[in-house]
């Protein structure tokens, strides 16, 4: 039973960031993100992955590994000027031509 509800808690930990990111993908905006917030949210995965990989636990690594991910690319493109995140979102969403 613990393995069954750490599985699904790492996995909707790990899925939380999705909509954020495809949000920003789809809006090219980050007005409203706290910088402070995915900064700490950044360190704190980074390190989680760290302690993963000391205890050779995959399960530590993979769901912190993509969490690292997700909030490092919400934090780059809040940290990115209007052209870099604009660019970035044409990339992995192009908007089509009126």
């Amino acid at each position: 039973m613990a393995t069954l509800v750490g599985g699904v808690a790492a996995t909707l930990s790990t899925a939380s960031f999705a909509p954020q990111a495809w949000k920003i993908i789809k809006t090219r905006h980050t007005k409203d993100i706290s910088t402070g917030m995915y900064t700490l949210t950044v360190v704190g995965f980074a390190l989680w992955f760290a302690y993963g990989v000391l205890l050779g636990q995959w399960p530590l690594m993979a769901s912190n590994g993509i969490c690292l991910l997700l909030s490092a690319f919400i934090l780059g493109m809040k940290l990115l000027p209007p052209s870099g995140k604009r660019a970035v979102a044409e990339t992995l969403d192009p908007r089509e031509e009126a």
